[in-house]
């Protein structure tokens, strides 16, 4: 069963920042990010801002204050560190920041990426909820999962969150 998202009635282009999370990778090799960004202008959003960080929690918690205090920025996409590994910290530095969690998207992507990849799925730490007013969105970041999560969740909710917020 096809289920559809919120209808919009008016065409709404949501202006995101797109945040990879990453100690190796340079915007030549951040395929994920460039990914986010391509399937957001493909959907008719802006991204007003994007960036590659380490993965250290003071970084992340720092980028995403910065970002809290850009009025052009409604949504912020993050992507990598979402796991388990002793360097995987964005989840920690996020969850601390988040004002309300979104508790059904960590659920519904891990349902989703089970289907794909098995139990594997489950050392998947994506989380989303608000932060001053802005939606937030932390994948994980293999260009596999990215896709997953904006074309069966993200997008399709997008507008219908940020309205939600405003």
């Amino acid at each position: 069963m096809e289920f559809q998202p919120h209808p919009n009635t008016e065409e709404v282009s949501v202006s995101c920042a797109v945040i990879t999370v990453s100690d190796t990778r340079s915007p030549d090799t951040d395929k994920s990010g460039q990914l986010i960004k391509e399937l957001l202008l493909a959907d008719h959003h802006t991204v007003e801002f994007y960036q590659i960080i380490k993965d250290e929690p003071g970084e992340i918690q720092a980028q995403m204050t910065a970002l809290s205090q850009d009025t052009r920025i409604n949504a912020v996409i993050f992507n990598g560190g979402t796991g388990i590994a002793p360097r995987d910290t964005t989840y920690d530095a996020l969850e601390k920041l988040l004002e309300k969690t979104l508790p059904g998207f960590g659920e519904l992507f891990r349902f989703l990426s089970y289907q794909e990849i098995g139990s594997r799925a489950m050392a998947s730490r994506a989380v989303a909820g608000v932060y001053q007013n802005k939606i937030i969105f932390s994948l994980p970041g293999s260009s596999n999962a990215v896709r997953l999560g904006m074309e069966k969740l993200i997008l399709p909710e997008l507008v219908h969150l940020v309205k939600q917020i405003s």
